[in-house]
Order: structure tokens, then sequence, then C-alpha cells
């Protein structure tokens, strides 16, 4: 049994509004790829008619952020200015073009003459989804559930709070003008209310948390509804002794610098000894000219970097210009520290031998596994995807960027003429068990 007895009773209020998502759901469920598709770029365009009004709430949310001192990590996060949301108005319309993930026949087998089993793919249902201080997150959600026939319930950081109101109620306005109802989406604001969300199983089919450890350790020991997790982005870069040592230089600073408050950004650069000096002498010039605060074991500390490491480096996710780095004898103890302290969310190589490639890319049990590139390509945009709504680290599917295909499930169909299995059973009929095309 989970333990709910920390967790409030949901309200009247917030049952009845779930209520509802749930209800649009099932009619989601059955609209057509057409209907869906342009419920989609109906919500693109009200997004870019109300531009303005979505950058004047966030630049709002900002100002009060910064009075309460939030760090850095978080602000860049928070901050959503034209250019980000044009490019989370572009994912939208990529979700609009992707294929339809709904009703994709997986299996087609005829058991016996006029009976045939089919499985097809359908959607979840109802999606709740808790996020960190990212208001374009909430845009990529809810393009992906719609897209996916699912109802979505969204509650983001107490910092977005203008952001996400203003997003919300203009995604609705877009779903208004077509035949998919607007409270297929719902947002909710307070703490109370998401945590109160987790003892609706049977209205909500999943939760997907995008936060720290503690926040999905705890939804995950609270509540009944299956937990898709992605905490921690613990990720690493390796640089193997037979490596193009600028090329290593250049995807480190990238996966280290290019946006270091994502959870797709290096926390720890691991050295091959023999490399080891020759690489720091061209990177921390580098990472110097960038900000970026180097903190070594004693063997790269002697090499040049300035701040010794603690053991809790480690295993920590800064989301800041914080890089460790650990010098080691070779892959076998590159690999060990990985298992030791990765998080199964994004791990990369950087060599020219790709044998050892290979075994690194075998080995290491993350959700993306790089070789000569870097982390920050760990993105459902980047893979084509249009958008995602979280990262799964977790063993089972789905796992890494989680877009369409993980937003659906299937269900077995089988269509007779009247048969029964007591006629199989006493050897009456016999099966025949020949697939068919898809």
């Amino acid at each position: 049994m989970k333990n709910l007895s920390t967790i409030p009773e949901p309200s009247n209020d917030l049952y009845q509004r779930v209520l509802e998502v749930r209800k649009s759901s099932k009619e989601l469920c059955l609209a057509s790829d057409d209907k869906r598709k342009q419920a989609l770029f109906s919500m693109a365009e009200a997004l870019n008619s109300r531009a303005d009004e979505i950058v004047d709430a966030n630049i709002i949310d900002l100002r009060k952020a910064e009075d309460e001192g939030i760090n850095k990590s978080l602000l860049a996060r928070l901050k959503l200015d034209h250019s980000k949301l044009l490019v989370a108005v572009e994912g939208v319309r990529k979700v609009a073009g992707l294929q339809d993930p709904i009703g994709l026949s997986q299996l087609n087998r005829e058991l016996d003459s006029d009976l045939i089993l089919e499985r097809c793919t359908v959607p979840l249902g109802v999606l709740g989804v808790i996020f960190e201080a990212r208001p374009d997150a909430v845009i990529q959600i809810a393009s992906l559930a719609i897209r996916s026939g699912n109802g979505a319930i969204l509650k983001g950081g107490s910092e977005a709070t203008l952001t996400n109101t203003a997003i919300i109620k203009t995604l609705q306005e877009g779903l208004s003008k077509t035949s998919v109802k607007s409270n297929a989406l719902c947002l909710l604001t307070s703490r109370e209310e998401s945590m109160a969300m987790l003892r609706l199983d049977g209205l909500i089919d999943l939760i997907i948390p995008r936060g720290s450890n503690e926040l999905v350790r705890f939804i995950q020991d609270n509540t009944s509804i299956p937990v898709l997790g992605h905490a921690d982005g613990i990720c690493h870069l390796y640089i193997d002794s037979h490596c193009d040592i600028p090329q290593g230089v250049r995807i480190a600073l990238d996966s280290k610098t290019q946006y270091s408050a994502a959870c797709n950004s290096i926390e720890t650069l691991l050295l091959h000894e023999s490399i080891a000096e020759q690489f720091l002498k061209q990177a921390i010039p580098e990472f110097s000219e960038r900000g970026v605060l180097l903190k070594g074991d004693k063997v790269s500390n002697s090499f040049g970097v300035a701040t010794l490491a603690e053991k809790s480096d480690w295993s920590t996710e800064y989301l800041d210009l914080i890089l460790s780095i650990k010098v080691v004898s070779g892959l076998e103890e590159a690999l060990e520290h990985i298992d030791q302290y990765g998080s199964r969310h994004t791990d990369a190589i950087v060599t020219n031998n790709l044998q050892i490639a290979e075994k690194f890319m075998m080995s290491v049990n993350s959700a993306g596994v790089y070789h000569n590139c870097s982390t920050r390509f760990a993105d459902g945009f980047r893979y084509g995807f249009g958008a995602e709504v979280g990262i799964s680290t977790q063993t089972l599917p789905p796992r890494g960027p989680v877009g369409l295909e993980g937003l659906v499930t299937y269900k077995y169909f089988l269509r007779g003429n009247g048969h029964i299995a007591a006629d199989f059973v006493s050897g009456k009929k016999s099966f025949i068990h020949k697939d068919l095309s898809l």
C-alpha cells in the first residue's frame, strides 16, 4: 500500500475539474487525426497572437523571482522571451506534422477462420504533469497531450504562475476555435492541488514529475497512480586516450556551457590519464573564459584545476557553470565511476577507437549514450519528436525523451463470428496462429 496519510483530500472543485478533463479526453481519443492536427495549429496561432502578453507576464514572474533571490539556473529556466517562445511555437507545429500515434496496428493475427486478433495503439487517458519553473514545458506538454489524444493536468513551479496561466488561457483559446474541448487542458496553481491530485487514482492514468530526486521519490511513495520518473541529470563525458583533443575540448565546452541549467548538460568530465594534462592545458582557458568553476581530483589539480573536488561533487547536479573533473586510468575506471554516480540520463565518450566506443556505449546503462558528440542533443525536439513531456531515466520504456510514442499504450482487439473457447479446449478446433499483414 502506498502512503497517502500526508496527502490532502481533493477538494470538490479539483475533483470536478479533473472529471471534466477525463470526459474531454474520452472524446479526444475518438477525434480524427485531422481534428487533432487542426487543434495544434490553432494553439500555435493563438500563441503567436498573444506572444506579447505571455512575455509580459514572464517579465513580472522573473522580476519577482529575482527579488526573492532564486538561483541562476532556475532563472534561466524561468525566462521565456520572444525568441524562446518562437521556438516553442515551432515545436507545436512540428508535433502537428508528426505521424498519428493512435490506431497503429502492431499485431494482426488470424487465430481461426473469422477470428482475428489485432493490437493497436490507444491514448493513455489523462496525464498529470508536475514540473519546475519552465513555462515552455506547458506548451510542449499540452501539444503532445492533444496530439496523442490525452487530456492533461499541469502544475508548474510557483515562480512561473503568471506565465503558465497566460499560456494555458491562450492554448484553451486556440482549442475553443476547434472541435477539441478547451477543458482537455487544466492548470493547477497551488501545491495543495498538485498533492491532492495524487489521490485521484482512476481519473488520472499517469503522473509525470519533472524535478528533484526528492520530488520524484515523494510522488512515487505517495500515489497509487503509475509514475514516469525523471529526477537528476548527472551526465558524464569521458575523453579517451584515442581522441582528437581539440574536438574533445569543443564537445566538452558545448556539453557544459551551451545551456548549463539543462538536465542534459554534463556535471562530470572524466579524462584518460595519458591525455589529461594536454587536454586541460587547452580546456582550462576556454572554460575560464566562459565563467566555469572547475573542481578536480588531486591529479587534475596538479594539471591546473584550481579547486579540489569533494566526494559529494561526483553526485551533485549543479545545473550551473560548475564542472567536476576526474582523471581515470582508462575505460574500465570511467565505466565504474559512471555506474556508481550516474543518473542513467545521458553519458558520452570522445574517442577515435571504434572498439572502445562500442564497449562504452553497450556498457553504460543510460537512456542516451553518445559517441563524439555533445550531451546537449538529449532533447525531444532535437530527436525530431517535436517536443517532450520529460526525459525518463527508468530502464523500462518509455525511456529518454518522451514524445508521442511514450504517451500511448495499446489494446488487443479480437473479432470473431460466434467463436467459443470450449471448441478449442475439446479439440474440436485448432488454432491457426497465422500472422497477417499489418
